[in-house]
Order: structure tokens, then C-alpha cells, then sequence
């Protein structure tokens, strides 16, 4: 078993919902694809009245359609600075992490990096 380390979304103030581009689990191709994937979302700043940021996965066999995540496949929302890792099965060739910001003027300063678990 080895672990595979990657950046999925760079640190940034981000004032609206987004989401990644298409990532490989465990940054390789399909053939060498992680089982389980651990996402760790680090949040160092938020500002706003009644900030909320909810943050996702999405599945896709091509890398262009991707399926709306299942509620295992999301974070509990986040309101205010904090570090927070979740685990995920792997269901399809590709992912994406998607964030939806709500709030008055909210923004939150965010990364998220991924872990991979390789048999």
C-alpha cells in the first residue's frame, strides 16, 4: 500500500461557486487508480454575513460528464476557518470537487488535496 499526495484546487479567496478540473484519482492513469481517496479542504479565512460553503465530489467516465454527487459524497457546509479531511470511494475514472458559496458578500480563502490510498 503507498499513499499519492495531489493538489486539487490551490489556495485562493473565492467569492462564488466553482468547481476543479477533471482529476484522476491518485494522479495516475485508470490502470494504477486509487480504491479510496481522502480529500482534505483547508479554509484559513471567511468573511461575510452568514457565509456557508459546501464543498462536493462529482463522478465521470470521460472527464466531461460528470454526476451529480451523492450526499456521502459531500462535506458537512463550512461556516468558518478550519481543517477537515473526508473519505471517499473511488466510483468512476475521473472526479471533480465542486463548491457552492451562499451568504451576504461572503469569501473564503480555501485549498483542497487530495490523498490516494494505491494497493
Amino acid at each position: 500500500m503507498g499513499f499519492a499526495a495531489q493538489a486539487v484546487v490551490s489556495s485562493a479567496a473565492r467569492t462564488a461557486t466553482g468547481q476543479s478540473a477533471a482529476i484522476t484519482p491518485g494522479g495516475v492513469a485508470p490502470s494504477g487508480q486509487a480504491d479510496t481517496i481522502a480529500l482534505a479542504v483547508d479554509v484559513t479565512t471567511v468573511s461575510g454575513t452568514t457565509p456557508s460553503m459546501t464543498v462536493s465530489v462529482e463522478w465521470s467516465f470521460d472527464g466531461s460528464a460528470f454526476f451529480v454527487s451523492d450526499v456521502a459524497d459531500a462535506f458537512v457546509a463550512i461556516t468558518a476557518a478550519k481543517k477537515t479531511v473526508k473519505l471517499f470511494d473511488v466510483k468512476a475514472p475521473m472526479y471533480r470537487v465542486v463548491w457552492t458559496i451562499t451568504g451576504t458578500t461572503p469569501s473564503f480563502t480555501f485549498s483542497v488535496t487530495e490523498l490516494a490510498d494505491k494497493d
